[in-house]
C-alpha cells in the first residue's frame, strides 16, 4: 500500500464520479455550448452569489486570468509573501500581465487591513498604480491557515472605497468554509473575483472555475483563449466538478481531523523541530538540524510513504479523500521508526 500525502491533487475519481463523467452531456465549450460546463459555472456562481463563472484547466490559469483582467501593464498587486500567485505560478504575474507584486508578511499568510492601507501607493506619476489586492484562502504555504468573514470584511470595504479590485485565490476555500461554518454567499459578496479549484480537496481530475460579474467573465473568456485555455467537449470534466460539489464538501472535515492527528503525532517525534498549527488539511513541519528534507523523503519512500519537500528541512503532508483511517494508523507507526 502506497500512502501518498504529497498533495490533495493525487486523488483518483471514485466509481460514482466516473459514472457521472461518462454519462455527461457535452458540446463545444469554445462556442459556449457545453451544457454540463454551463451547469457547473452557474452552479458555482449561484453558490457564491456571483453573476457568472468560467471553467478553466487549472487554478493557476484562473488566478492569472483574474490578474490580467483586473490590471494594466505596469500596475501592482498586493499579496502575501506566501501567496500561490507569487510562489507557484511560474512568474506569471510579470510574464502574462506585466504587473509587479508587492509582498507583505501577514499572519501565516493572512493580511490585515492596516498592512494593505499602508502599502497602497499614492497617485504620483513615479509610483506604481496599486490596482489589485489578492488574498488566499486557505493559505497553502502557511500550512492551511484560513481567513474568516470578519477578517475580510474591512479589507473588502477599503478596496471598494479605494477603487482597488479584490481577488480571492480560493483553491481550498471549501476547506475554510467547512471549518468556519460560514456561508459561501457571504464570502462571495466580498470579492470582485474568486478562483475555485475542483481538483484539490474536492477530488476531481482537473479544473477550476473563475467567478465574477458578467462583464468580468466576458473579458476573462477572451483571456482564457489567449492563454490557450479554450477547451472543447470538456463537460466530462465539468460533470466531475458537479458531482464533487454535491458530494465531497462536508467530508472535508474528515481530512482536517486526520491532518490534526498527524500533527499531534509529529510533535512527539524527537527528529521533528517544529510543527505549524494544523488548521485544515495541510501539515507542515521542520526537521531538526542534521536531517534534510531529502533524507526524510528517502526514508519515507522506503516505507511506501510519499511526501513533499517544502524547504531544505521542511516537509509538507496533505490529507485527502483517498487517505483513510487505516493509512493514518500505518503512517503514525511508520513515522516512529524513520530515524
Amino acid at each position: 500500500m502506497v500512502i501518498d500525502l504529497r498533495s490533495d491533487t493525487v486523488t483518483k475519481p471514485s466509481k460514482a464520479m466516473m459514472d457521472a463523467m461518462m454519462s455527461a452531456e457535452v458540446g463545444d465549450d469554445v462556442f459556449n455550448e457545453d451544457p454540463t460546463v454551463l451547469k457547473l459555472e452557474q452552479k458555482l456562481a449561484s453558490m457564491f452569489g456571483h453573476e457568472a463563472g468560467l471553467f478553466c484547466p487549472s487554478g493557476t490559469m484562473t488566478n492569472q486570468i483574474a490578474i490580467n483582467v483586473h490590471t494594466k501593464p505596469g500596475d501592482e498587486v498586493i499579496c502575501d509573501v506566501n501567496s500561490h500567485i507569487y510562489n507557484y505560478e511560474g512568474g506569471g504575474i510579470a510574464k502574462n500581465s506585466g504587473v509587479q507584486a508587492k509582498l507583505l508578511v501577514g499572519d501565516r499568510g493572512r493580511l490585515k487591513l492596516d498592512q494593505i492601507k499602508d502599502n497602497v501607493n499614492a497617485s504620483y506619476d513615479w509610483l506604481t498604480r496599486t490596482s489589485l489586492v489578492e488574498l488566499e484562502n486557505t493559505v497553502n504555504k502557511a500550512g492551511g491557515s484560513y481567513y474568516t468573514l470578519k477578517d475580510i470584511k474591512d479589507i473588502s470595504a477599503f478596496c471598494r472605497a479605494s477603487n482597488i479590485k479584490l481577488h480571492l485565490d480560493g483553491a481550498r476555500l471549501f476547506n475554510a468554509l467547512v471549518e468556519t461554518k460560514e456561508s459561501a454567499k457571504d464570502h462571495g459578496a466580498l470579492f470582485d473575483s474568486i478562483s475555485i479549484c475542483l481538483s484539490k480537496g474536492l477530488g476531481t481530475p482537473s479544473g477550476s472555475v473563475l467567478l465574477g460579474n458578467t462583464e468580468f467573465i466576458r473579458q476573462s473568456r477572451r483571456v482564457r483563449k489567449v492563454f490557450g485555455g479554450g477547451m472543447r467537449q470538456v463537460g466530462f470534466l465539468a460533470a466531475a466538478g458537479i458531482y464533487a460539489l454535491d458530494n465531497n464538501i462536508e467530508r472535508l472535515t474528515e481530512d482536517h481531523k486526520r491532518a490534526k492527528q498527524i500533527g499531534e503525532s509529529l510533535k512527539k517525534l524527537n527528529y521533528v523541530k517544529a510543527v505549524l498549527p494544523v488548521d485544515t488539511n495541510i501539515v507542515i513541519f521542520d526537521l531538526k538540524d542534521g536531517i534534510t528534507a531529502e533524507q526524510f523523503i528517502a526514508k519515507a519512500s522506503e516505507k511506501n510513504i510519499k511526501v513533499a519537500a517544502f524547504g531544505k528541512q521542511t516537509i509538507r503532508m496533505v490529507t485527502h479523500l483517498d487517505f483513510t483511517d487505516d493509512m493514518l494508523q500505518r503512517l503514525s507507526e511508520a513515522l516512529k521508526t524513520l530515524f
